[in-house]
């Protein structure tokens, strides 16, 4: 994938001019203008590997909401530079507001992106393609337009809904809000019809980690999940299990980035990146999970610069059933360097070799065969209660995991166990917060997220370095339960409003 949407530089010819007002009305002969581009599949598909890098830059801080602003992960606090606070700490502590630079970035990383899909969408009807690869691409940009309310929508609440590009920046200054009902629905339709024109496989191994139909119907499923329409998600879900999706038998398999391994059998949508290189397309996820002073202890190289970021709470530490073989995936609890060993717990299911320093071949996943199947678990035991169905599809999950079946629950405590089951199977994947979020009302997500904050600020994770914690840190209102709008979008836009409580 290209890591912009500068597609190329086309200088054929100095132009010829002369003093008359045409000489105002030349466009830059160092970039190709988009109405002599997009003539044909292969600038087509240049465009739309331009949308898919652009979830780089998404995925690169999607930590931040996904697993920093839940019970999940906590900061190895510099005491000596908080040049964070205001920023990414914010998310840790719960003091976000609608100044804070994270925000804006993701708001306008987000619509940037959802630019680009309507864009390619729009400038393919008049290109040179055959009828397959015009199905595939825009199956593609549908679902990752789907793809990208699906996150906002949960993230913002009401969001603006913006499906195709404006001739003009005026009309931009009308646009509001949309009732997340309509967001839903745009979600709905988009994934719908991705499903449709999307193959099974992809025939061409080149193509191999592009949208599916088993992602468009992954994410569809979901979709339903979070709005409580259960027998959409089990119709919907139950065809993902006839696509030919398996658990991986090994769970670490699921995040080995080595070409046998990318992209398995039981992934459904990865984000993509490539490392070991210089193309620019690299990941470094383990350099910002790493403990700040672990030099090169976790990562093998001591040059590169550690983020000590979401590091794994004693919470989920504590969760973790005994003969777990998950937990030493995804976490450790301590790193030795010189001989000494340091208490400071670590995400690991990132790591793994490579040979360029911050420059790492880790995908992120998105969607994984185990997903699908708790998510069926859950919404069939919210229909008609914990059924065998339902413990089959919890227990192969388990299963894999080396833990006994469960048997014998209630609806209400296979709901609990479902969930905890979710959190550690997805473990550091940015599905918490939408998790907790989708189970839980504003009260009980503030009282919970409060618990929380309270078991932390009397025993904290991570040895602070005696920096105090602030009287509003961890301190939750209901109102948190969506991000603030950027302050900086409704200065520009008067007419977009304000969550309440900002």
């Amino acid at each position: 994938m290209k890591k912009s949407i500068i597609l190329g530089m086309v200088v054929a010819a100095l132009l010829q001019t002369s003093c008359s007002e045409d000489f105002l009305n030349q466009t830059d002969p160092t970039k190709v203008g988009v109405d002599v581009f997009y003539k044909n599949e292969a600038q087509v598909k240049q465009a739309l590997n331009g949308v898919y890098s652009q979830l780089q830059s998404i995925t690169n801080t999607a930590y931040l909401a996904g697993e920093f602003y839940t019970d999940n992960t906590t900061i190895d606090l510099n005491p000596s530079d908080r040049g964070g606070a205001g920023g990414w700490e914010a998310f840790e502590f719960g003091t976000v507001n609608s100044g804070n630079g994270e925000i804006a970035a993701i708001w306008n990383n987000y619509y940037a992106t959802l630019y680009n899909c309507n864009l390619t969408l729009e400038k393919m009807q008049g290109a040179t393609l055959e009828d397959g690869a015009r199905k595939e691409i825009e199956g593609q940009l549908k679902f990752l337009r789907g793809y990208l309310y699906f996150n906002l929508v949960q993230y913002f609440g009401d969001v603006v809904i913006v499906t195709s590009t404006l001739a003009t920046p005026d009309p931009a200054f009308d646009l509001v809000r949309s009732p997340q009902t309509e967001v839903w629905a745009q979600i709905e339709k988009d994934l719908k019809e991705a499903s449709t024109l999307l193959p099974a496989k992809y025939t061409n191994a080149a193509d191999k980690g592009r949208a599916t139909k088993g992602a468009a119907l992954g994410l569809l499923g979901k979709s339903y999940l979070v709005q409580k329409k259960y027998a959409e998600t089990v119709t919907t879900l139950k065809e993902v299990t006839t696509l030919g999706y398996s658990l991986n038998a090994n769970y670490a398999d699921n995040f080995d980035p080595s070409a046998a391994k990318k992209n398995g059998p039981e992934s459904l949508f990865e984000v993509q990146y490539q490392g070991d290189n210089d193309l620019g397309e690299w990941s470094n996820f383990e350099y910002v999970f790493a403990p700040r002073v672990s030099k090169g202890a976790v990562t093998g190289y001591s040059a590169g610069g550690n983020g000590g970021r979401n590091v794994p709470t004693n919470d989920i530490i504590n969760a973790y059933e005994k003969g777990d073989l998950r937990k030493d995936v995804s976490l450790k609890t301590s790193f030795t360097l010189d001989g000494k060993e340091y208490p400071v717990p670590y995400v690991a299911k990132y790591n793994y070799a490579h040979t360029i320093v911050n420059r790492t071949n880790t995908n992120w996943p998105v969607l994984r065969y185990a997903d699908v199947l708790l998510m069926l678990a859950e919404a069939i035991n919210e229909q008609t209660g914990p059924t065998a169905e339902a413990l089959d599809y919890l227990n192969q999950v388990r299963k894999r995991a080396g833990l006994a079946a469960l048997t014998a629950l209630d609806k209400t405590a296979f709901r609990t166990a479902v969930l905890k089951e979710r959190r550690l199977e997805l473990a550091f994947e940015n599905q918490r917060f939408f998790d907790l979020k989708r189970t839980m009302t504003p009260a009980q997500w503030a009282a919970f997220m409060n618990a929380h904050g309270a078991k932390e600020r009397e025993k904290p994770t991570v040895d602070r370095g005696n920096v105090p914690f602030n009287s509003t840190d961890y301190v939750y209102t209901e109102n948190e339960y969506y991000l603030p709008i950027p302050a900086p979008q409704i200065l520009i836009n008067a007419k977009l409003t304000q969550n309440p409580g900002y």
